[in-house]
């Protein structure tokens, strides 16, 4: 695992397409902004996991795919 120190308005890129920002740290949390191409999926770890080990929609439907558990870019589809 690779560890980065960034500041707030600060960013990473990873394979020249997908950037990474640090827009705001507020105590423990941090809120980070993201630019990816539409063809790229970006999922929350436990909506992931969920969906992996489940095959359930977000709405709580079983998903046949992981292509159907999420909607256009990767962003859980409204039930």
């Amino acid at each position: 695992m690779l560890f980065l120190t960034r500041k707030v308005g600060e960013s990473i890129v990873i394979n020249d397409n997908i950037e990474l920002t640090v827009v705001e740290v507020r105590g423990k949390s941090i809120k980070l902004g993201f630019t990816f191409p539409p063809e790229a999926k970006v999922l929350r770890r436990e909506l992931h996991d969920r969906i992996k080990a489940d095959g359930v929609k977000p709405g709580g439907e079983k998903a046949e795919s992981d292509e159907q558990a999420v909607g256009e870019r990767g962003i859980p589809r409204a039930s």
